[in-house]
């Protein structure tokens, strides 16, 4: 294993943060951090994984449930002047689907919207 290259990780719901969080703590290690519908990426708290970007070298894609965005539509501009703050490539776009979209059992899986998602994770991959 080349440790020396860098590698790409995703996660989904309450993962989606970890990605983030993971990013800033390994800089030298992520190159690029994907989150789906994911959970508590926009807080109050000192340690808000929104705060991160600057610490981070990793590029971003952050995919955002319609549904999650009504009930908090301000995170993604947070997400997104954080982001730019930090000089930090980030794609921050909210879906045309329910919280749980990416996921193949979940019963609002939406494989149109899934598929465009894993497509734009594969590309952001593509760049390390």
């Amino acid at each position: 294993m080349d440790t020396r290259r860098k590698i790409g990780m995703a996660g989904y719901c309450q993962t989606g943060s970890f990605t983030l969080r993971s990013a800033a703590a390994l800089p030298q290690r992520i190159g690029a951090a994907a989150s789906f519908h994911g959970g508590g990426l926009v807080t109050d708290k000192p340690d808000s994984p929104h705060l991160l970007f600057a610490s981070m070298s990793a590029a971003s894609l952050i995919a955002i449930a319609q549904n999650d965005d009504a009930r908090d539509p301000g995170a993604k501009t947070a997400l997104r002047n954080a982001a730019d703050q930090a000089g930090r490539k980030a794609e921050i776009e909210v879906y045309p689907a329910q919280h749980g979209w990416c996921t193949l059992d979940s019963p609002v899986y939406d494989e149109v919207e899934a598929e465009r998602a894993w497509s734009r994770m594969l590309a952001l991959f593509a760049g390390l």
